[in-house]
């Protein structure tokens, strides 16, 4: 039987936002870039980040991401303060409960389509052939069943960007950040792309938020928030 204590902490459970920075600051010497930002997003959001080139998009998402550090303010993913984990700790955190795709893939040009989505799994210490099954599954997943053994110079970008994509949610993450992840790809595959991030979220739960200058992109999030000069509008 479900007491009104077990609901209580179901809802606040529910509430919690998988993210959450407060009063974020960023400076590059004398350069100011983030002038004290918030944020939340909950569990399966698509939430879009967009503003002009400058505004500070970019950076608060490193900071998020924990690749970069703030001047002040604090971030929470989940129960954890990630602005103030290092080291190895940083490191094991981030592969687990982020993944990460940029405008520019990063595939490793000596290695297949399987064992480029396999590279967090295998360093996060996961089985050899269980990684190596999930990332076949989440290759079919992403339509690229028949690409299992081509190398990265042997996929379209479109494919590539699909390889990257995978290769984001091998290890499971609780998020993933996404900047200007159409930025490389034409607007046939923007839109599939697009399309793609919107059924992860419907199937998987998946929770987003990306950084973009493609107003349709945005325009399919949950929320879109406005960043100009280094604070949300």
């Amino acid at each position: 039987m479900l007491t009104a204590y077990h609901f209580l902490l179901t809802i606040i459970i529910y509430f919690r936002p998988m993210l959450s920075a407060r009063n974020i600051e960023k400076k590059y010497g004398a350069l100011q870039v983030l002038k004290g930002v918030d944020i939340d997003i909950r569990k399966a959001e698509i939430v879009s980040i967009v503003g002009s080139s400058g505004a500070g998009k970019s950076t608060f998402l490193h900071i998020l991401g924990t690749l970069d550090k703030p001047n002040k303010g604090e971030v929470f993913i989940g129960d954890t303060r990630a602005d103030k984990l290092t080291g190895k700790t940083l490191a094991k955190f981030r592969n687990k409960h982020i993944g990460f795709i940029f405008q520019f893939h990063h595939l490793l040009p000596e290695f297949t389509a399987v064992e480029n989505v396999c590279i967090p799994g295998w360093i996060a210490g996961n089985r050899k052939r269980e990684t190596e099954t999930r990332a076949k599954e989440l290759l079919t997943t992403l339509g690229l069943k028949d690409r299992f053994e081509n190398k990265p110079n042997q996929l379209s970008g479109g494919e590539q960007q699909r390889v990257a994509v995978a290769r984001a949610l091998i290890n499971n993450p609780s998020i993933i950040m996404a900047d200007e992840p159409t930025g490389n790809l034409d607007s046939a595959n923007a839109r599939e792309l697009h399309n793609l991030f919107i059924d992860l979220r419907n199937k998987f739960g998946q929770t987003f938020l990306i950084v973009t200058h493609n107003e349709e992109l945005a325009a399919l999030s949950d929320r879109i928030l406005h960043m100009k000069d280094g604070r949300m509008m």
